[in-house]
C-alpha cells in the first residue's frame, strides 16, 4: 500500500492505493491538508490503519496522479553518485570527497502516468531514474549512525533534465533541472520501516522497454545515511523534505550520438519494493 496524492473532478485528494484504483482519505482527516501534514503529524500508521480493508473510492481512469508531496519545503538532489556515473565524465579524477548537490522546485515535477514536458527551447530532454527519500523527523547536524531513522518514506523519481541548459553557465545546473514538469515523482510514498528498504536494492530505468540504467544502492558513492548527515550539516531537514539520491550511468546524453526523449516514448523507473514510475513525453503547448 502506497500513500498517494491525486486529482479527481478538479479536486486534489490524498489517500492510499487500493485494488482497482485509489482510496481518498483526506476528507476523513481534515486537519491534515496534504501528505506533508500527515508526515509532520507522525500519522502515517493511523492513515494506513484507516485504509485497511476498504475498497477504492476512485477507480482507475477516474483520476490522475500528482506528485505525492505537492508542498515540500525543499527538494535537494545528489549528483554523480554511482561509480560508473563518475567515470562518464572522463576527466581522470576519482570520486570527490564530498557530494555534488543542487535544488529542484516542486513545479519541475509531474506525477505518475503523466507526460514529461519537452519545451520548445530545446529537444534535449533526458531521463535520470532515481530513488527519493522523504524526511519524517526534523534535524540539524544529524549523525550518520542515526540518519536513516529520520526517513518517513521512499518514492521514485525521474529527474528529467534539459541537457544543453545544464551547460549554459560555468558553475551550476539549476536552469537545466527546473523546467516545468520536466521530471516526475511517484507513484506514491512507501512507508520506511527497515534500513533494508534502501541499503541494497536494484534501481532500473527503461525507455520503450529497453533497459538503459541499472545499478544497486549498495554501490552509491555517498550512501543515503551520509547524504542525510552531510545535507543536515548546512540546512535543517524538516518533515516532507525530499532528497533525490542519484542516478546510475546510462542516461541518453551518454550515447553516441545522444538519444533524447521525444513524444511517444515511455520511461519506466523501477526499484525493488517501490513499484514503477511511468511517464510518457509531450511537447509543451505554447502560444495564445
Amino acid at each position: 500500500m502506497m500513500l498517494v496524492t491525486f486529482t479527481a473532478g478538479g479536486v486534489q485528494h490524498w489517500g492510499t492505493t487500493a485494488p482497482g484504483g485509489v482510496l481518498a482519505l483526506s476528507d476523513a482527516f481534515p486537519q491534515l491538508r496534504t501528505l506533508r501534514s500527515v508526515i509532520e503529524a507522525g500519522a502515517i500508521p493511523q492513515v494506513l490503519a484507516a485504509a485497511q480493508g476498504r475498497p477504492a473510492s476512485h477507480p482507475d481512469g477516474s483520476f490522475t496522479f500528482d506528485p505525492p508531496l505537492p508542498d515540500p519545503e525543499k527538494i535537494i538532489c545528489v549528483g554523480v553518485n554511482f561509480p560508473d556515473r563518475n567515470a562518464e565524465y572522463k576527466d581522470g579524477q576519482d570520486a570527490p570527497p564530498n557530494m555534488s548537490l543542487f535544488i529542484r522546485v516542486p513545479r519541475s515535477f509531474t506525477g505518475h502516468d503523466q507526460p514529461l514536458i519537452r519545451p520548445p527551447e530545446s529537444p534535449q530532454l533526458d531521463y535520470e531514474g532515481e530513488i527519493a527519500v522523504v524526511i519524517g523527523k526534523p534535524g540539524r547536524r544529524i549523525p550518520e549512525a542515526v540518519a536513516l531513522s529520520h526517513i518517513a518514506a521512499l518514492t521514485l523519481c525521474n529527474e528529467g533534465t534539459i541537457r544543453d541548459w545544464v551547460r549554459h553557465a560555468k558553475f551550476n545546473v539549476t536552469q537545466g533541472k527546473n523546467w516545468d514538469r520536466s521530471g516526475s515523482l511517484g507513484p506514491g510514498l512507501v512507508p520506511f520501516t527497515d534500513p533494508a528498504q534502501i541499503t541494497d536494492i536494484r534501481l532500473t530505468t527503461r525507455v520503450n522497454g529497453e533497459v538503459r540504467q541499472q545499478d544497486r544502492t549498495s554501490r552509491m558513492l555517498f550512501p543515503v545515511a551520509r547524504q542525510i548527515a552531510y545535507i543536515s550539516t548546512f540546512t535543517t531537514l524538516v518533515p516532507g523534505d525530499i532528497i533525490v539520491t542519484g542516478t546510475p550511468t546510462g542516461a541518453g546524453a551518454r550515447f553516441d550520438p545522444p538519444v533524447w526523449l521525444r513524444p511517444g516514448d515511455v520511461i519506466e523507473v523501477e526499484a525493488e519494493g517501490l513499484g514503477i514510475l511511468r511517464n510518457g513525453v509531450a511537447d509543451e503547448r505554447t502560444g495564445a
